[in-house]
């Protein structure tokens, strides 16, 4: 009779032993799949914030152009950037986009800042200029959050034994939003070309 008891008692724990794993695995699982969405979300927001960019930037050009007959190339720029952002369609080809789109507005505020002090006092430009910085700060709040939400996902994927159970289910880290390697040069503004 001890010999059926001690068996078991034995099989009673390896039942309950395995239920507790497999209820440690799939809360493990859960809780990768709820970071791996919180940085889609994010990420959503992210574009949320440049396509509001993306669809301003007409507007502050039509307002500027005409009173800037000699800065066709900056306003070539910002057409051929917001094209490339327009068109891309992986989150790292809208990262580049976007670097070229950040390059090009910056050149056509410090413009219009150093060079047209009568148009930048118009109220329209004036207006639309404060959108844009507006638009320029959110960008940089959101790709904040998206690199922290990012490094919280990535901690989750690699520390043990959460990384055991990502590997097995395919999670893998995921790359932080980083800047083109020519943001780090001031654009430079010549108006002798």
């Amino acid at each position: 009779m001890k010999k059926t008891t001690t068996k078991q008692g034995w099989l009673i724990g390896l039942v309950i032993g395995l239920v507790a794993l497999i209820g440690i695995m799939i809360g493990m699982y859960n809780s990768l799949v709820k970071s791996e969405q919180a940085v889609e979300s994010q990420w959503s927001q992210v574009e949320t914030v440049l396509q509001r960019r993306y669809d301003l930037i007409p507007n502050l050009v039509s307002a500027v152009k005409g009173s800037m007959k000699h800065e066709d190339k900056v306003f070539s720029e910002i057409s051929s950037a917001r094209k490339a952002y327009g068109s891309a369609t992986t989150t790292s080809e809208k990262i580049k986009a976007n670097a070229q789109l950040d390059q090009s507005v910056g050149t056509l505020v410090n413009v219009i800042g150093e060079n047209y002090p009568k148009l930048q006092s118009n109220e329209n430009v004036q207006t639309l200029m404060t959108q844009l910085e507006g638009s320029e700060n959110r960008i940089s709040v959101e790709r904040r959050r998206y690199n922290q939400t990012i490094e919280s996902y990535n901690k989750s994927v690699a520390t043990f034994p959460k990384n055991i159970l990502a590997g097995m289910m395919g999670f893998q880290k995921k790359a932080y939003f980083k800047a083109d390697t020519k943001a780090s040069t001031a654009p430079v503004v010549d108006l002798d070309d």
